[in-house]
């Protein structure tokens, strides 16, 4: 018994250094051993990057549900930074600065509801007169097919026609089917402008507590930037709305006197039509302002149609490379590519709100860069202007000329 007492601690003590080793021994062949325990961090880090996933799909979400609340209060921004100036100008001369918003909130909506109510009665009109006027056309069409195919169409028999045809059944019940989504796209667009209109509305009212409230968790050499990029941002803005409403006048009058003159009805109508289209609908503005008009006067006489279209081109040259240039000098500068450039790029982005404020965006970065970007003057280089450049000692493309044409005698005489 007595070995056995003496070989059993060492035993013991052979495997105690086994059973307390933290980690484990690699293998010969560089895998872990199976008692291998996973390292602190890595449950840390997975933690966190399954964190990381789910706070950018619930960002994600966000996003995507919020993505029209973001671009009415984008709007709300434009239309505030638009009438500060008008809003700045009356609370200047002792007015509270909400009363002066609601006062030009109120002018606006005049003007709009006016607009609309003018347009909505012309085309009411147009509506009614070809209604009643149909029977006739319809008349003079069915004249036309019997004496130019040798048939005998009836007015009746083309009207029993077409009550009794399946298209018509067809199209009166997709008609039926299409009121309610007109009726709530119109009461979702009747929401949409109420929201613009509350957002722009504090923007305006609370402009100079907003920037207190921005800038008072900026230091203060933040606080200028921001100040004077609010100021540029206002400035361009408001020019930019104001120089397009001038030019929208010029543009109605000249279009109202045409219209008049050639005795068109509905002429302030669609004078103010014309004007309001074609300056505050970039690129395609002009072509969609003219062809109303020119819809009209096709129905008084067609040549008068030819005529509004002929002013219209003659006219947006005049605006273009006359008018155009001296009223947005100051208020927006860029380069008419550029502009191009930030309509299409803006209604890619935005649609057409991204159109409509892509121009003075881009005029608001383009002044605040130029603020902050060093120039130097160029150098009286010939590839400035266009030219190529010439060495010292190279003649030029006259002189090359002559001397081929005084070399080309001698070389007919060497050759004979």
């Amino acid at each position: 018994m007595a070995p056995t007492d003496d070989t059993e601690p060492a035993v013991r003590h052979a495997a105690t250094p086994t059973a307390t080793t933290p980690h484990a021994r690699p293998s010969a062949d560089g895998a872990a051993a199976p008692g291998a325990r996973m390292p602190r961090w890595l449950p840390r880090a997975m933690v966190l990057a399954l964190a990381l996933i789910a706070a950018f799909q619930l960002g994600s979400w966000a996003f995507h549900q919020l993505t029209g609340l973001l671009i009415n209060i984008l709007i709300a921004c434009f239309l505030a930074l638009a009438i500060e100036p008008a809003v700045s100008w009356m609370a200047a001369r002792g007015m509270r600065r909400g009363l002066a918003t609601f006062l030009v909130f109120l002018g606006l909506t005049v003007a709009v509801a006016g607009f609309i109510t003018l347009l909505g009665s012309m085309l009411a009109g147009q509506i009614i007169k070809m209604v009643e006027g149909f029977p006739e056309y319809l008349d003079s069409f069915i004249r036309w097919i019997n004496e130019t195919f040798h048939t005998d169409l009836r007015r009746v028999d083309v009207q029993e026609g077409l009550l009794h045809s399946d298209w018509l059944r067809k199209y009166a019940q997709n008609s039926a089917a299409g009121v309610l989504d007109v009726s709530a796209q119109v009461l979702g667009g009747l929401f949409q402008l109420l929201t613009v209109s509350l957002f722009s509305f504090y923007f305006a009212a609370d402009g100079p507590r907003l920037r207190r409230a921005l800038c008072s968790v900026l230091p203060p050499a933040r606080q200028a930037e921001v100040l004077r990029a609010w100021e540029i941002a206002v400035d361009k803005t408001g020019g930019y709305l104001y120089s397009r409403g001038l030019m929208a006048l010029i543009s109605g009058i000249a279009h109202y006197i045409l219209l008049q003159a050639l005795g068109v009805p509905y002429a302030p109508v669609l004078g103010v039509w014309v004007g309001l289209v074609s300056q505050f609908i970039p690129t395609i503005g002009t072509y969609l302002a003219g062809a109303l008009p020119m819809l009209i006067a096709f129905t008084v006489n067609p040549w008068y149609a030819v005529w509004v279209l002929v002013f219209v081109v003659v006219y947006q040259q005049f605006e273009n490379y006359m008018l155009q240039p001296k009223l947005t000098a100051k208020s927006v500068d860029i380069h008419p590519a550029v502009a191009f450039g930030s309509v299409i790029a803006g209604t890619a982005l935005l649609g057409a709100v991204g159109a409509l404020i892509a121009i003075p965006a881009v005029a608001t970065l383009q002044a605040f860069l130029g603020a902050y970007v060093k120039r130097y003057d160029v150098t009286d280089d010939p590839r400035v202007h266009g030219h190529r450049s010439r060495g010292p000692g190279s003649p030029g493309l006259i002189t090359r000329i002559r001397r081929l044409a005084e070399r080309r005698p001698g070389a007919e005489e060497t050759s004979s």
